[in-house]
This record gives structure tokens, C-alpha cells and sequence, in this order.
């Protein structure tokens, strides 16, 4: 997230439809063709409670996880997956492709 704002004055990507989540898939794709990128949706406890929120803080009204998805227990970041679409909690420290937007 902090790159995408220092280096590209942007942030990580929230997805808010099925459309939008294909055609970043479809973006993805094109420039790797084996490591999902970043998104910019988290999951983490907040008030006692897990949630999934998008790092620019725009609405939560859409998700795309894969099944058994997301992970609760400690804090995750988000992969789109070039293969399938779905959506997969990861460690945020991993080093992966990631998506802006501006």
C-alpha cells in the first residue's frame, strides 16, 4: 500500500464487482503468469469482531474469496489470482506483483 502511494500517488486496488475483479484478473495476467498480486483488501479483528475492509476505505459490498477463505487468526492481505479469480488471504509480509489504482 505505502509504495502505491509513494511511488505512484495511487493505492492498492478494491474490487466492487464481478466485471472489475475480471478485468484486473485479465491485467494481472498480462504481466505475470504465475504469482498473484496484491489487492488492496484486508482482514483483521476490529472491535472484537473479524472483517475484510479495503485499504482506500471505500464500501466493503463486494468479495470474491475462494472457499475456506479468508483466513481468521491474524492479520491478512489479499491475492487475486491470475488462475481462477478467487480471492486468498496471504501473509502481508510476502514480496508479490501488487495493483494500483489512482
Amino acid at each position: 500500500q505505502r509504495y502505491c502511494q509513494d511511488v505512484y500517488r495511487g493505492q492498492l486496488a478494491s474490487v466492487h464487482s464481478a466485471a472489475r475483479n475480471q478485468e484486473l484478473k485479465k491485467l494481472a495476467k498480462t504481466f505475470n503468469h504465475l504469482i498473484s498480486p496484491w489487492i488492496g483488501a484486508v482482514t483483521s479483528c476490529r472491535e472484537r469482531k473479524w472483517e475484510s475492509y479495503w485499504e482506500d476505505s471505500s464500501p466493503w459490498n463486494y468479495a470474491n474469496w475462494a472457499p475456506t477463505q479468508p483466513l481468521h487468526g491474524i492479520t491478512t492481505c489479499t491475492t487475486l489470482s491470475i488462475r481462477d479469480g478467487l480471492w486468498r488471504s496471504r501473509f502481508c509480509f510476502q514480496l508479490r506483483p501488487f495493483i494500483c489504482q489512482y
